[in-house]
């Protein structure tokens, strides 16, 4: 009798993180994209102005919203002109890893979030097989079924450690990518931006 106590008790507990998960998950998502900044006015000074500090920031709001696009890409694009692309790429990989997480509690919360999506059994299959990899392989890459792995990451309950250090190695490469591209062609480009 004991032991079925015991079970029901961890049953229960368990039920209460994954729904304070998705509940968390939810609510920052959702406080993202009421956030009232309008992000076409975000210009070259401002860039300049907030730097690195800025670049976390941008990046963590850009992916702690699940499935709702933010301009964390650009920015990092612009700030390749006159901010070192190394650091850019340690500064928003780790904004950028850390916003991801919100997505990993959503799946950790329930799967019921994703389960519907064409790819989803496929995704799954990669993600039993070669979970940290696909994780690294997908955060490289600019595309939209990140969103979808980091859910799935705490569907199957990666341990967050191991979600985080391959999301951010990851984004680490990608956005170091980005910015050395920006610093590259920004000359080229400025005038048609209208930063000239």
């Amino acid at each position: 009798m004991e032991n079925s106590t015991a079970t029901t008790e961890q049953k229960n507990k368990q039920r209460f993180i994954q729904i304070l998960a998705l509940v968390i998950a939810i609510g920052v998502t959702v406080g993202v994209a009421l956030l009232p900044i309008d992000w076409r006015q975000l210009d070259w000074e401002h860039i300049k102005i907030y730097g690195y500090p800025g670049l976390f920031v941008v990046t963590l709001l850009s992916d702690a919203t699940v499935l709702i696009p933010f301009p964390g890409l650009a920015v990092v694009f612009l700030a390749g002109g006159f901010l070192n692309p190394i650091l850019i790429g340690v500064v928003s990989g780790l904004g950028s890893a850390l916003g991801e997480l919100i997505g990993y509690l959503a799946g950790y919360g329930g799967r019921a979030v994703i389960e519907n999506q064409k790819a989803y059994p496929r995704l799954e299959r990669w993600m039993q097989r070669n979970g940290i990899l696909t994780i690294f392989f997908l955060s490289v890459i600019p595309n939209p079924l990140f969103d979808m792995a980091g859910i799935m990451a705490g569907v199957l309950k990666m341990p967050a450690w191991k979600f985080l250090t391959a999301c951010w190695v990851g984004k680490f490469i990608k956005f170091g990518l980005i910015a050395f591209a920006g610093g590259a062609s920004l000359d080229f480009i400025k005038p048609y931006l209208g930063l000239a």
